[in-house]
């Protein structure tokens, strides 16, 4: 006998209910307290990766500032540069580049006429002019001695250009580069304001202009030489040269067109604080660099070099402006450059860019205490969610994430559209990486104490039923419930069998059929969510629900209105919040009209005679009942064929599993199927056949779930049933 010793029918005594509520809420603080932990450890590694700079982390920031600049590009306020052009018509005009340095000396000539503020020459020149009239006679070789004194009494090319440097205010570039050259660096005087040693740009050389050039001109710049598609976010506006301070090109063409003999640059223990040019004063980040707030390239910039050479160019164009020549021809697209708003550039309208920034103090502020307030922002949102995220719901603490996030973005945008600061999204943004890492932690923490409670209140249930004998006794009533074939032992126009075999004493799974009238016949299968005991009194509840609605709805009534008044009736007592899925189904059993409704359950299969693989019934369905109170279920039907069989089971089947964990799956008991509903098979041989293919898959193992199956052939009005 399974009932070993009775049942204490007592209630428990106050001692026993609280020490099994202490058991109960124990494991949630442990839980709890085991996610926290878990999480600070996250918190702090990632805190860390953000602190460090890694190079990931460097390249989301520089992208997130990016996009500041993107969604919001800077609005040109005045134009106080001008780039004269050497662009695609004055290389028509004048032939292909490099041009014969005489032609740009007259290019210097006709914009000096307008007396403009300075200029800056955004071209290399550091070897001689090949084009002179002394280089082309090396060329040449032996000509009349006369020709050749004639020759050589001219004025080089180099000449012709020093000579219009020489008479106006021009600054001339160098180009840095980490090794040292020999060239010979002129840079203006630079006074150093306070102690210290800024982590200065520090280059080995220059590659500058010829002498003859560069000795002659009012000033000297830095210019970068990078790859086309270097990305200029950060300029240093000073650089030290093997040891000697040199500006760069925007700052030496201030200081030209202002008149100051010398800049200075400001240091406060280690870290640059910015440059004066006289009275104007720069501020600059530690290492003497700004940040450029980009403006959409604009054609305003421009005039082209031919037509400031033929004098159709506005004098205001000009005219106390500070002016760069660039290239800017097609063929010349290696001096173009990307910008951080994804534009390329030629180098001389990002130079441009930067004066204007400084002219109209428009430059972007990162400042120093940036890094730390972000860190501290993402710690005490992430501590923030370290608490938040076990206590609530998943979809609340999602929301409350991007709460967070929506936040913290919105006021890095404000901060910048307001003040030009930059404030990084990555330490934000890494919010929802913790979040997720949180959220799965809190997910399988719940997963785990859910299988503990089930288990533990599931064994509990099981050994109080053994004990007490009621499981063998729910049994013997659970089968006494379901019908048996032998109740259509008379009707010939259809063949029916069906079983339900429980995973433990009873189960959950459940199945009816029954005539409704003399040619209408009931069928159902369903499956309670959950095993056991409760499941079974569930099942036989829900069984006798769906019955009584059965009857008692009018036979003209769309069976989807039968599944709408079950639902009702079984929710009404439903505290342990069961539901269960059900197919339903009325065959007429004289056309072979099937009538039916699926409610969230397996859809079931139709082996229709002649066809080469099994068909499911896919529509007329709506969620298990239980779910949703009052839910509009639709039938839907369709007519049998003389000869059809249908299949219906529970997940049960599909879902069992061998010793190594496979599935029997749906694709198997198609196979089983279509193999054993031979014409002239019988509905219990079809039966059988199911149930040994599923028994020989599993072997020895436990099953971990229910196993119930119902299968009905229509043989035809007025034909006998096979075998």
């Amino acid at each position: 006998m399974k009932n070993r010793e009775a049942v204490d029918s007592r209630p428990p005594s106050r001692s026993k209910k609280s020490r099994s509520l202490k058991k109960r809420t124990r494991p949630l603080g442990r839980a709890t307290r085991r996610i926290w932990g878990y999480g600070l450890a996250v918190l702090a590694v990632l805190a860390a990766l953000l602190w460090f700079r890694t190079p990931w982390a460097e390249r989301l920031q520089a992208y997130s500032f990016d996009s500041l600049q993107i969604l919001a590009p800077r609005k040109i306020e005045s134009l106080p540069v001008t780039i004269v052009a050497i662009d695609d018509k004055s290389i028509a005009a004048l032939g292909q580049w490099p041009w014969p340095r005489t032609d740009l000396a007259e290019l210097v000539r006709a914009v000096e006429r307008q007396q403009p503020a300075a200029i800056g020459i955004d071209v290399l020149m550091p070897e001689p002019d090949r084009l002179s009239p002394q280089r082309v006679l090396e060329r040449l070789g032996a000509l009349d001695p006369a020709v050749e004194r004639t020759i050589r009494a001219l004025p080089s090319n180099d000449a012709m250009l020093a000579a219009a440097i020489a008479d106006a205010p021009v600054v001339l570039v160098a180009a840095g580069v980490p090794d040292a050259t020999g060239r010979l660096l002129r840079a203006p005087p630079f006074v150093v304001s306070g102690s210290g040693t800024p982590p200065l740009p520090r280059l080995g050389g220059v590659v500058s202009n010829i002498d003859e050039l560069d000795s002659v001109a009012t000033g000297h710049g830095l210019i970068s030489v990078e790859p086309s598609n270097t990305l200029f976010r950060r300029f240093a506006l000073v650089a030290d040269v093997n040891g000697t301070l040199a500006p760069a090109l925007a700052v030496e063409m201030l200081r030209v067109a202002l008149g100051v003999p010398v800049l200075r640059l400001h240091v406060r223990g280690d870290a640059a604080r910015g440059i004066s040019v006289g009275k104007v004063f720069v501020p600059t980040e530690a290492d003497g660099a700004v940040r450029v707030y980009y403006s959409r390239g604009d054609a305003r910039r421009y005039v082209s070099a031919i037509d400031v050479l033929q004098g159709r160019v506005p004098a205001d164009a000009l005219h106390r402006k500070l002016v760069l020549i660039g290239l800017t021809g097609v063929g010349l697209r290696d001096d173009f450059h990307l910008t951080a708003l994804g534009e390329a550039m030629p180098g001389s309208e990002i130079h441009a860019q930067l004066l204007e920034n400084l002219y109209d103090q428009t430059l972007l502020v990162r400042p120093a205490w940036a890094p730390q307030f972000e860190l501290a922002v993402f710690v005490a949102l992430g501590l923030l969610l370290i608490v938040a995220t076990p206590r609530l719901k998943p979809l609340v603490a999602a929301a409350l994430t991007l709460i967070c996030v929506v936040l913290a973005l919105g006021g890095a945008f404000i901060a910048f559209r307001t003040e030009r600061l930059l404030f990084d999204a990555t330490p934000v943004l890494s919010l929802l990486l913790f979040f997720g890492v949180l959220l799965l932690l809190t997910l399988a923490e719940s997963r785990r104490r859910r299988k503990a409670m089930q288990r533990a209140m599931q064994a509990e249930r099981v050994e109080s039923a053994r004990v007490s004998g009621e499981l063998e006794a729910a049994q013997r009533i659970q089968t006494g419930l379901l019908p048996s074939a032998q109740t259509l032992r008379g009707e010939h126009r259809v063949d029916l069998a069906a079983s339900m075999t429980p995973a433990r004493e009873v189960g959950g799974d459940l199945y009816d059929f029954f005539l409704l009238d003399d040619h209408r016949l009931f069928c159902m299968i369903g499956d309670v969510a959950g095993k056991g005991l409760g499941a079974s009194m569930f099942m036989a509840v829900s069984k006798a629900l769906v019955k009584s609605a059965a009857l008692r709805v009018p036979a003209s009534a769309d069976i989807g209105a039968l599944l709408k008044a079950a639902n009702a009736e079984i929710s009404r007592d439903n505290a342990a919040m069961f539901f269960v899925t059900v197919f339903a189904a009325i065959l007429d059993l004289d056309s072979g009209e099937l009538a039916y409704c699926n409610a969230g359950h397996d859809n079931p299969l139709r082996v229709v005679p002649g066809e080469a693989a099994p068909r499911r019934i896919a529509d007329g369905d709506g969620p298990p009942l239980c779910v949703v109170d009052g839910f509009d279920y639709r039938g839907a039907r369709l007519r049998l064929q003389p000869g059809e069989l249908l299949c219906l089971a529970t997940d049960g089947i599909a879902e069992a599993q061998d010793a190594a964990g496979a599935l029997y799956g749906h694709e198997r008991l198609e196979q089983t199927l279509l193999r054993a509903a031979q014409p002239g098979a019988t509905a219990g041989e079809v039966l059988g056949a199911l149930q040994a293919d599923v028994a020989a898959f599993v072997g020895a193992t436990e099953p971990a779930d229910d196993l119930t199956l119902l299968v009905l052939r229509w043989i035809g009005p007025g034909r006998a049933a096979a075998g």
